[in-house]
């Protein structure tokens, strides 16, 4: 032929054109399988899948696995923002996230949240921190009780939220499908 294709060779005795070539290439026993990304039997390295609730939010408290959530809400009860941490953290360090970018007045939270570094932060934003002391704290320090009490709003979200089975006993496994969730009952709370 002119443009220099070589004709194929002519078809072995079984019909084969592997048999007419000349040192057929055999099958090799170290061969990767299509359906496998590795030529090792048994389980995939540690590095290569997912393993345990490492990003996911879950965490051992006391009852178990759990997912905290903290949650920011406006001055109507409804839903501003929040974090997932697991149930071992603690809750004072979702606080950071969640008042970033925003101005306010006034933080209510309840004594889990009081801490100095949180108190001087919004010392310096010009906040009042409405947080009573802990009991472990050497002191006391005041806080205005009657704006203490609208922290009752927090309290009622979290109540209507927990009507959601789903948000309630955490169907989900990935954190995202479980935000996702939380942010259409609340959502859908706001729409009420």
């Amino acid at each position: 032929m002119g443009i220099g294709v070589e004709a194929l060779s002519a078809l072995g005795r079984q019909g084969h054109l592997r048999a007419g070539l000349p040192g057929a290439v055999g099958r090799s026993r170290l061969r990767i399988r299509a359906d496998r990304r590795h030529d090792r039997e048994g389980a995939p390295a540690r590095d290569r899948r997912k393993r345990g609730t490492q990003n996911q939010a879950i965490g051992k408290s006391r009852g178990g696995l759990t997912t905290k959530i903290v949650a920011l809400v406006d001055a109507l009860g409804n839903l501003a923002r929040f974090i997932l941490l697991p149930g071992q953290r603690h809750d004072s360090v979702g606080v950071a996230p969640l008042i970033t970018g925003l101005e306010f007045e006034a933080l209510i939270a309840d004594k889990a949240f009081d801490s100095d570094a949180l108190r001087t932060e919004l010392n310096d934003r010009g906040a009042l921190a409405v947080i009573p002391p802990n009991r472990s704290r050497a002191g006391t320090i005041p806080y205005d009780a009657e704006i203490y009490k609208w922290r009752h709003l927090i309290e009622n979200f979290f109540q209507k939220i927990k009507e959601f089975r789903r948000i309630a006993t955490r169907y989900d496994k990935t954190d995202a499908s479980y935000a996702a969730a939380f942010h259409l009952a609340a959502a859908f709370l706001a729409l009420k």
